[in-house]
Formats: structure tokens, sequence, C-alpha cells
């Protein structure tokens, strides 16, 4: 799957943010080594703390799927041009340093970047990850 093409599944589910307090809305979409996307969008709450992003919910439902290697993510928002926030470059990190992070003003102009050189050094319990994956 080109990038372009997953940018574009992305933009797809857009509208179906829950942004009320923001009116910033994210979509993502996550592709899965096995080839499978899974979508997502950020979903707000009045309680700050319980927002989620748009690329954690694209990420927990492919775990919830079966899916923990991933090759790439495309993000955007209705603002233009976006970028992973700190908790989703961490929660990601989880599962792979070298995804590909796909973002840009629309599908024409689109940059990818390495989620390793977006995060260089991120925390990291390797062992027991490891451990928790034989599992």
């Amino acid at each position: 799957m080109e990038d372009k093409e997953l940018f574009q599944m992305a933009e797809s589910v857009l509208e179906n943010a829950y942004a009320p307090y923001s009116k910033f809305k994210v979509g993502a979409a996550l592709l899965s080594e096995d080839g499978r996307i899974f979508t997502g969008v950020n979903v707000e709450n009045a309680s700050y703390g319980g927002t989620i992003c748009a690329e954690r919910t694209a990420c927990v439902k492919a775990v919830s799927e079966g899916a923990v290697n991933f090759r790439s993510i495309a993000v955007v928002s209705n603002k233009g041009k976006v970028c992973m926030c700190g908790i989703c470059r961490q929660f990601i990190s989880e599962f792979s340093m070298d995804i590909e992070v796909i973002t840009g003003e629309d599908s024409e102009h689109l940059q990818s970047v390495k989620l390793r050189d977006l995060l260089p050094d991120s925390f990291t319990l390797q062992d027991n990850v490891e451990e928790g994956r034989k599992k």
C-alpha cells in the first residue's frame, strides 16, 4: 500500500472523530505487517485525561484483532498537518520503532519519518516486552 492510500484512509474516518471541546479532529490509519488496516479517530471526554488520540485508537483496535507488528501509520487532522503527540509516540514504540509515520497537508504533499527519529530515546522494558509477546 502506498503512503497516499493510507493517508486517504485516515482522511476517510476524520469526520467520525468526537471532538466537541477542541474541535480538533484527528484520523489515523495503521498498516499491519500482514496487510490489514486499522483506522482510528480521537475521542474527547469532559474529563480531559480520559481523551484518547486517533493513533492509539487505531493501535488498540489492531491489538484487539491480534495485530502487533506494524509497517506504517498515517495521521491527518481537520486543521492541516499534524504530528503524533508524545504519548502516542511512546505508546506505538511498544510495537515498533521502525514504523513509518506519514503526515502532510493533503495526500499530494506527504512526509514520512521513522518513529525512531521522532522519539530517539524511548522508554523501554525490552526484556519484559519480549517475554509478554511469547505468551
